[in-house]
């Protein structure tokens, strides 16, 4: 009898924890749940400057305002454990990528990737509300295309 796959499990990583991060985890969960697909999700920060915070409150009212919970959680920097508890660790930027890498072993160097390929999600915390709307956007599509990516694996066995 062949054991039930594994759900892909995925970390986000910003900067802080507080906006892009938990974005990406609300939405993923969202979208995920939606599509009956099993997946764990989770995000850290590189930084331990906003540890033991909640996502900031433009973050939580965009969410809000889409019908997506943010997820009842607090800020927490990403550990050398995260690498080899997750399948993906998702950076919003080139920067946190790099930062990852440098953190990790050559295995859980592979897991690391940017949510938007070769783009930046920039960040929105030094913006106003239009900057975390337009964030949330390009977060929403760079979600849409990893789960459609997880379930194709998933579908694949791979």
């Amino acid at each position: 009898m062949t054991q039930p796959a594994r759900a892909p499990s995925v970390l986000f990583i910003c900067t802080g924890n507080i906006c892009r991060s938990p974005t990406a985890h609300a939405l993923l969960v969202h979208k995920a749940r939606e599509a009956a697909f099993a997946v764990e999700v989770d995000s850290a920060a590189i930084s331990n400057e906003e540890r033991g915070r909640r996502a900031d409150r433009r973050s939580v009212a965009e969410a809000k305002r889409r019908g997506i919970a943010m997820p009842e959680r607090v800020a927490r920097q990403v550990t050398v454990d995260d690498f080899a508890r997750f399948d993906h660790v998702i950076g919003m930027t080139r920067a946190h990528c790099a930062s990852l890498r440098r953190l990790a072993s050559p295995a859980g160097s592979a897991k690391v990737r940017m949510l938007l390929d070769e783009r930046d999600v920039p960040d929105p915390w030094y913006g106003d509300e239009r900057d975390f709307v337009a964030v949330f956007d390009l977060i929403d599509g760079g979600v849409e295309a990893l789960l459609a990516q997880l379930r194709s694996q998933s579908k694949n066995g791979t």
